[in-house]
């Protein structure tokens, strides 16, 4: 299997790297809780220094936290969480022991089609007559609405579950109250101050603040109600494809890998490869997954963009139809048309960035503070892809219209971090028709003669963040790595971190003087390196690169690491997120007010200040100054001494 990323590294001059603050190493005196920044030893935890490093920084800082993440604990009854679940399982028993006829009222992005096939499958083998309804993209927009509610009332059903939307459809919910159609609400966007009506509501929200249910996506409630119902009626075979979905919509739609989250991911990745459900099944085969052992990045990279494509472009019914088939033929069919539109996504979002950089490149001044490009034949579907790829290329907020009729330009957002897209958004919200989105991401439409002082006053927000945040992308590696760490070993003891993604992301290395033997640009502009390192080569492999002048013959390189799969080899590789000219012959360290010039020595460093004095230091001297132990920790880290 092979991968590409879709990171874009910057040249190197705009690339500043932040390193990690050193870790003390010292124990904390006994019954004191440590402090950030102290290190722990963890026999009990057997992992290599440098992952427990990473892991130290990310705050796990105790044994029992160290452990909880590796072997999280049994997730709680969701009944002690969710105080309307009981209400909500015995309205669907209800209408599964009398085959009723409901819908259940999704959304088009993968988490929305992933939950509305989550219960529509459990709901059918149960004995109720589901039916998926969701909103198409171009004619409805999201979510839940009056016409559909009054359509489906007209058609018989009594019952709405709505699957990762809902509590923002006051409209359409009072509609169905007026019509008597009972509505479960099952959502994780953001609650409103006033509650729309219905008759129960599943919400991380509504749990307690410590709950380990806090971060569920849509599918996640999905399930907790698809199995609450499963266990009340003592059908397992249910719980098992609810489990399935469930790891399908959660890598997809991004959410964070905590609580139960990661305990059920845990549980369910490692069957999912030999999954009961046919569209499962012929999904992998198209994807080339042929291990039993998936895992997230497999999902993320290989299954969720034929489902996200889907949505973005067709008829997301039709990935209802390819997740609830028993069919092993009509599985493969269906899951053929959404490689299909899979394959059109990728043309169309490599046109419209072909498209989007020759307009920044024809405007012939520096990337603005905030860009903001718009074409009335750009697809809606796909701006959202193609706004992230240009922030990873501009490190700024970027924004992509695209025609929506009637003089309207409806936009896709995207930002680094520490740009809020929603408040800036809101800041604009005199301009703007209607606008939404999280400080990740986000979308507004737009009255077309009022995009140019919609662009100025984003600029003038995105400028005056830029002032306060001096470069907008960092490099930020979390742990020193040497080539000799490098090994099959080590890799297995790293993928006992996974699954990673949002909120336990893959960690990301360095490594400092790395000889360059070799650089080779590939076809669709992506570069590959051979390094060296006391003896010791690697290959590394920069995606999308969009430096243009050779490295120099030294470097430290940051990145994550990759185990390469072609042609029935094997092989770790460096996938790069950041290079840099060479520190290891000496560098200047700014600390507070003070500036210092290091270098290496023998098996230490020499420290030298502004007045010419110097001290010479090993890496395990013992200084009795709190601030010259940690100039000297600091220095090591920065010339890469020390992790």
């Amino acid at each position: 299997m092979r991968r590409c990323l879709t990171l874009t590294l910057p040249f190197l001059d705009t690339q500043p790297w932040v390193l990690p603050p050193p870790l003390a190493r010292r124990d904390p005196p006994t019954g004191v809780d440590p402090g950030p920044g102290v290190s722990l030893d963890c026999p009990a935890v057997d992992l290599p220094e440098e992952l427990l490093a990473v892991l130290r920084r990310r705050g796990h800082l105790s044994e029992s936290s160290l452990s909880s993440l590796l072997d999280p604990p049994p997730v709680p009854d969701p009944h002690h969480h969710f105080p309307d679940l009981a209400r909500a399982v015995e309205r669907l028993e209800r209408a599964c022991r009398s085959g009723e006829s409901l819908a259940v009222c999704g959304d088009y992005d993968a988490d929305g089609m992933t939950s509305t096939a989550l219960l529509v499958g459990v709901l059918q083998r149960l004995g109720a007559r589901p039916r998926a309804a969701i909103p198409s993209r171009a004619n409805d927009g999201y979510g839940l609405n009056a016409g559909m509610v009054e359509a489906l009332a007209a058609d018989g059903v009594g019952l709405i579950i709505t699957v990762d939307n809902g509590v923002a459809a006051r409209e359409a919910l009072e509609r169905a109250a007026a019509l008597a159609v009972d509505v479960i609400l099952t959502d994780h966007h953001t609650l409103p101050a006033e509650r729309p009506p219905h008759l129960a509501l599943l919400h991380p929200a509504v749990t307690p603040l410590d709950s380990p249910y806090r971060g569920l996506a849509g599918v996640g409630l999905a399930h907790v109600l698809a199995s609450a119902l499963c266990r009340r009626v003592g059908r397992q075979d249910g719980e098992a494809i609810a489990l399935d979905l469930f790891c399908i919509g959660t890598i997809a739609d991004m959410a964070p890998l905590v609580g139960v989250n990661r305990r059920w991911l845990l549980d369910g990745l490692p069957r999912l490869g030999r999954t009961r459900l046919q569209g499962l099944r012929a999904l992998q085969r198209l994807a080339g997954l042929e291990d039993p052992q998936l895992n997230a990045e497999a999902v993320g990279f290989q299954i969720a963009p034929r489902i996200n494509a889907v949505g973005r472009l067709g008829d997301p019914l039709l990935v209802v139809d390819l997740l609830t088939t028993d069919e092993p033929e009509r599985a493969l069919e269906l899951a053929r048309q959404c490689d299909g539109l899979n394959r059109q996504r990728r043309e169309l979002c490599s046109a419209i960035e072909a498209e989007a950089v020759a307009l920044l490149e024809a405007d012939g001044r520096a990337t603005p503070p905030f860009v903001l490009l718009a074409q009335t034949h750009w697809h809606h579907g796909v701006i959202g892809i193609v706004a992230a790829r240009l922030m990873e290329r501009c490190g700024r907020p970027v924004a992509l219209l695209a025609d929506e009729g009637n003089g309207r330009l409806r936009a896709s957002v995207r930002a680094p971090r520490g740009f809020a897209v929603d408040q800036a958004l809101q800041a604009c919200a005199d301009l703007l028709l209607r606008h939404g989105g999280h400080p990740a991401a986000g979308g507004f439409t737009v009255l077309a003669e009022r995009v140019g002082e919609l662009q100025e006053r984003l600029e003038e927000l995105a400028q005056a963040w830029l002032d306060g945040a001096g470069q907008a992308m960092t490099v930020e590696p979390e742990a020193l790595l040497r080539f000799e760490r490098i090994d099959r070993e080590f890799w297995e003891q790293l993928r006992r971190l996974e699954p990673f993604g949002i909120g336990h992301p893959a960690p990301v290395f360095w490594s400092s003087g790395c000889q360059v033997l070799e650089q080779r640009l590939l076809r669709g502009g992506h570069l590959q390196l051979q390094l060296e390192q006391n003896g010791l080569h690697r290959r590394a492999m920069a995606w999308r690169w969009q430096g243009g002048a050779e490295l120099p013959g030294q470097v430290d390189v940051a990145y994550r690491l990759r185990m390469d799969r072609w042609q029935g080899e094997e092989r770790l590789q460096l996938e790069l997120v950041g290079v840099r000219p060479a520190g290891c012959a000496g560098l200047v360290l700014r600390r507070r007010d003070r500036t210092y010039w290091c270098s290496r020595h023998a098996d230490g460093l020499i420290i030298r200040n502004a007045a010419g004095e110097e001290v010479r230091s090993g890496l395990h001297d013992e200084h009795s100054h709190p601030y010259l132990r940690a100039l000297v920790q600091e220095a090591a880290m920065a010339l890469g001494l020390t992790a």
